[in-house]
C-alpha cells in the first residue's frame, strides 16, 4: 500500500466546494485546512504508484478549481 500527502493550492474562495467534491473520495483517507502557501492537505492510499499516478492525473488534474498540488509519497526509515 502507497501512502502520500498531496498538498493542494486552490483558487481564492473555492476552497469549501473543493472539499466537498474531494470529501466524495474513498481514497482519500483524510482532508485537511491547512495555513500558509497551501490550502487542503489530502492524506491518499492507493494499493500502486500506478493507481496513485491515475488519481493524479485523472481525479485531481480534473477538479477545476485547484490550481496546483504537490504530492509527497511516503516512506518509513529502516533500523
Amino acid at each position: 500500500m502507497i501512502e502520500a500527502f498531496v498538498l493542494v493550492v486552490v483558487k481564492p474562495g473555492t476552497e469549501e466546494k473543493v472539499y466537498q467534491e474531494l470529501k466524495k473520495r474513498k481514497d482519500i483517507r483524510e482532508i485537511y485546512r491547512v495555513y500558509g502557501e497551501y490550502d487542503l492537505l489530502l492524506r491518499v492510499e492507493a494499493p500502486e504508484i500506478g493507481i496513485l499516478d491515475r488519481f493524479h492525473d485523472e481525479i485531481l488534474r480534473k477538479i477545476k478549481n485547484i490550481e496546483m498540488t504537490e504530492t509527497l509519497i511516503a516512506s518509513s526509515y529502516r533500523g
